[in-house]
């Protein structure tokens, strides 16, 4: 099959402006591994042709711990994409994690407890590493833009994921300050399942609050207030870099993974 795509955004409907994508066309898949959570909208964002796909489905109906993220990366390889751009909300548990700056993370820590984190069940036995799970050219890309735009980021820093879709008791957010900088619930086993097809895979963490080690707890309302009123940054960042990200993949090791690990 043909390429429809090769950038594929697998975010919400914050990233989804019809100002900035110009639809082409909607499909719907199949996989091995169930359907999708959503359609796939191929068009130009920015002259560019992208994939993209609503991570929790139409109208936000699949929690975090309910995504088919196995069908969800397996579509998009379907489709022909090679590097997936993934914005996501986030809350700090660093200080110096602001509540509107991005956080473009380089490590993570799973801590989630039920999902799909592979697509070798056997009979093969794969082991793909994870020491460097973010591609590394993509990560420089968008760290340059975002200094260009003059945009507020962390260029590095750990996302550790946990199952949801409850907020973490603050015995556990104090115990997460010690290894990470920013907490969420989809990352994992995005990320590491983008790494099995070869897929390169960037996440854009938007910081939308302190989590509850902090003096306030987290809640719903201050998430989506924040994330309205700094989406534009995302926005802004993923436009401006698209057109940067070269048509061949040269600088990282992501469409290596498989060989390295004996596949």
């Amino acid at each position: 099959m043909k390429a429809k795509a090769k950038i594929g955004i697998i975010g919400g409907t914050g990233v989804y402006d019809p100002k900035m994508f110009k639809l082409k066309e909607t499909l719907k898949l199949s996989t091995p591994y169930g359907a999708p959570s959503d359609d796939i909208q191929i068009g130009d964002m920015g002259g560019v042709r992208i994939a993209f796909m609503q991570r929790h489905g139409p109208g936000h109906i699949y929690p975090p711990h309910k995504v088919n993220y196995r069908a969800n990366i397996w579509a998009m390889k379907q489709l022909g994409v090679e590097r997936i751009i993934s914005p996501c909300a986030v809350g700090s548990l660093q200080e110096e994690f602001e509540p509107g700056q991005i956080a473009i993370v380089d490590q993570f820590i799973d801590f989630t407890k039920s999902r799909s984190y592979t697509f070798y069940d056997g009979p093969k036995t794969v082991h793909v590493s994870a020491a460097d799970p973010i591609c590394a050219e993509l990560r420089g890309l968008f760290i340059k833009e975002a200094k260009r735009n003059k945009i507020p980021f962390h260029e590095e820093g750990t996302y550790v994921c946990i199952e949801g879709p409850r907020f973490s008791t603050r015995a556990e957010s104090q115990m997460f300050r010690a290894f990470a900088d920013v907490i969420g619930m989809t990352l994992c086993p995005e990320a590491q399942l983008a790494r099995e097809l070869e897929i390169c895979y960037i996440s854009l963490g938007m910081i939308t609050d302190y989590d509850v080690w902090a003096e306030h707890p987290v809640d719903v309302d201050t998430i989506l207030r924040t994330m309205a009123e700094n989406v534009d940054k995302i926005q802004r960042l993923i436009m401006s870099t698209l057109s940067k990200i070269p048509e061949v993949r040269k600088k990282c090791d992501c469409s290596d993974t498989l060989k390295a690990a004996g596949a």
